[in-house]
């Protein structure tokens, strides 16, 4: 048998697997896919691809080379006819592969809520898998300001005595590019505050890395300003809402008909639920199709089920995933204590980046794993997977 095996291995060596790497594809006005990928390979057994910043999918060696082969430039054509001589099958059979797997991934991409795991035969990645080489999103608190008088969080000022430079952020956005990390959100404090912001946009754009925006709003406002952050590439926008103030509201009307993802994040905290169904309508008005909510207390999770409720009842998409809420009080998380189940917050889906460079797992906590700027990636990774008591 032995003798066998070995004159199989000599007349069909083993396929060698593609280098691991993180390759991205941005779509051109005349290519057959219109969306963007990032397909990340860790290992022989384990590819990651990235579809929009919003879904990530497990893939089989041959689905990550189809798409590794796309992204390099390589036609239909052309692929078809390398994989048949690189499996020795026949092209009819990598025709049909490779043409249901863009089927299905233009399915997931046009139809917003259809489970991958169900009705594409895709495995969704789980995001606490120590196995990972790196995160799949790294939040950058660019500074803890909320206002140009730079008030702030007084406990995170405290913690944080300096922020990073424009050239010291350029270098974190190209440790994490490097590290593999292909999905970056700026945040704070409030981000737009910090004067290079268009800047990081346009060098992490650059890089290849997709961009997201968590503000207050309130700068957006300004349509000169927010057209330039736009114009550098950015990829979606989460606007923490405050119904009171109107240039939140200014902002929503500029952006929604730009060529930008946008989510609302709308905090509960009263029980008045028709107060809140009154800001979903003039929201929806508004075009607004995606939606994050988190209430301020245990108190109000009755008000935010019903909120919850009346958003979905009207078609809002929920997100609870990029990248608030930090608080436990949303209802993904209410519904799963509801139900016995205990959510794991210390995930490995993503990181959060201090304005000082230091890393840690999520906004609010404080345990440190290093310094993206001091410290190289592979110590601070082993950190946040190996962490010690």
């Amino acid at each position: 048998m032995k003798f066998l095996n070995d004159l199989l291995t000599k007349l069909y060596p083993p396929v060698k697997p593609i280098e691991p790497g993180i390759f991205s594809y941005r779509p051109e006005a005349t290519g057959t896919f219109p969306y963007p990928m990032h397909l990340r390979i860790e290992s022989e057994q384990d590819a990651l691809l990235i579809l929009n910043a919003s879904t990530v999918l497990h893939l089989n060696q041959t689905a990550a080379e189809y798409l590794y082969h796309y992204i390099q430039g390589l036609t239909r054509e052309e692929i078809i006819r390398r994989m048949g001589q690189r499996y020795r099958m026949s092209k009819e059979v990598i025709m049909t592969d490779f043409d249901d797997l863009f089927d299905r991934l233009t399915l997931l991409m046009e139809t917003p809520d259809l489970d991958p795991v169900s009705f594409l035969d895709f495995e969704r990645d789980t995001p606490h898998s120590s196995d990972l080489s790196a995160p799949y999103r790294i939040d950058l608190a660019l500074t803890y300001r909320y206002g140009d008088d730079s008030s702030g969080d007084k406990h995170l000022n405290q913690r944080v005595k300096q922020d990073l430079t424009r050239e010291q952020w350029i270098q974190v956005l190209d440790r994490a590019w490097q590290a593999g990390i292909p999905h970056v959100v700026f945040t704070g404090g409030e981000p737009t505050l910090c004067d290079f912001l268009p800047d990081l946009i346009a060098h992490a754009e650059a890089n290849g890395q997709v961009t997201g925006l968590l503000t207050n709003g309130i700068r957006l406002a300004d349509a000169a300003f927010a057209r330039n952050l736009l114009e550098q590439g950015l990829d979606h926008i989460m606007i923490v809402l405050d119904p009171a103030d109107e240039r939140c509201w200014q902002a929503i009307h500029f952006v929604m008909p730009e060529d930008v993802y946008v989510t609302i994040h709308l905090t509960i905290s009263r029980k008045d639920t028709t107060h809140y169904q009154q800001i979903l309508e003039r929201l929806i008005a508004l075009d607004v199709q995606s939606l994050s909510l988190s209430a301020v207390s245990a108190d109000l999770q009755e008000t935010l089920a019903a909120v919850n409720e009346f958003a979905v009842y009207k078609g809002v998409t929920m997100v609870w995933d990029v990248p608030v809420p930090y608080s436990t009080m949303n209802p993904v998380t209410l519904e799963a204590e509801a139900e016995g189940q205990a959510l794991d917050v210390n995930n490995l889906a993503s990181l959060y980046v201090e304005p000082d460079g230091d890393v840690l797992d999520t906004q609010g906590a404080t345990h440190v794993f290093g310094n993206l700027l001091k410290d190289d990636w592979e110590t601070i990774w082993n950190n946040v997977t190996h962490p010690t008591s």
